[in-house]
């Protein structure tokens, strides 16, 4: 025999679905390279909607990451390139049946809205460019790092000692292009400059094809967290067809 529910039981069934929807949901906390934060922040919007589940995120670069892996900071999920991962799995700081290849991201050049851009398509072309700026200006993160040694395999760092600029994140740098008079060159993750083009940064193009360098980004679950399963799920969502194309047009291949 089915029976109907009367008002006040309705009340209270709805009260207690609530309740148990409140209850399960998780507060996912992520900590991230900057690189791919512009697509980042749009996926963990669309899962908040679709799970209920609260995403926040914290950007650092790669070399940071590492100095809060090093200090005992933790999360739900992490990431990062992956010599980072290796060291976060290693310290058992993460799960590494977790661990999943999400992103790669190359290097791109950017100047200030209305300036020339610079040719990069070849690496004379690039050497040039850089010997004709009034700054290079890059951070010092993974990207900046790969930047120091190219700069040296072109034959010009000694050359641009004087004129460079290095921060410790893409930040600041785009910030420097903004503020600069327009004769500078930024390089950054192309993403960054992709997501700062409204606030007046111009995409000058990728870094020559036989110089590109691709930095690949895994996401790993932090032991140190209290939602694993949560955590777990968020990284599976990463790599679903929705989440590539958010990245793909933010500029994350």
């Amino acid at each position: 025999m089915v029976r109907c529910l009367g008002g006040r039981e309705m009340v209270r069934l709805t009260a207690l679905l609530l309740m148990t929807a409140t209850l399960s949901a998780a507060d996912l906390r992520v900590l991230s390279v900057g690189a791919i934060e512009p697509g980042l922040g749009r996926i963990a919007e669309a899962y908040r909607r679709e799970t209920g589940h609260n995403v926040t995120i914290q950007v650092d670069t790669a070399p940071g990451l590492s100095k809060r892996l090093a200090s005992g900071e933790t999360a739900d999920v992490f990431i990062a390139p992956p010599n980072v991962i290796d060291e976060a799995i290693k310290s058992a700081k993460a799960a590494p049946a977790s661990r999943t290849m999400i992103a790669r991201v190359g290097i791109g050049a950017a100047v200030r809205k209305g300036a020339k851009p610079p040719n990069l398509q070849t690496l004379d072309a690039l050497r040039q460019a850089l010997l004709a700026a009034d700054a290079v200006v890059y951070n010092e993160g993974s990207s900046g790092l790969y930047l120091e040694k190219l700069f040296g395999q072109i034959g010009v760092s000694d050359r641009l000692k004087a004129k460079t600029v290095r921060y410790p994140n893409g930040g600041q740098v785009v910030q420097h292009i903004l503020d600069a008079k327009g004769g500078e060159i930024g390089f950054l993750p192309i993403p960054v400059i992709r997501s700062n083009e409204p606030k007046g940064l111009q995409f000058a193009g990728p870094l020559p094809s036989d110089a590109q360098n691709y930095t690949t980004y895994e996401a790993v679950a932090m032991t140190g967290g209290g939602a694993m399963d949560a955590a777990r799920d968020f990284i599976r969502y990463l790599t679903t067809p929705a989440a590539k194309q958010v990245f793909a047009a933010a500029g994350v291949e």
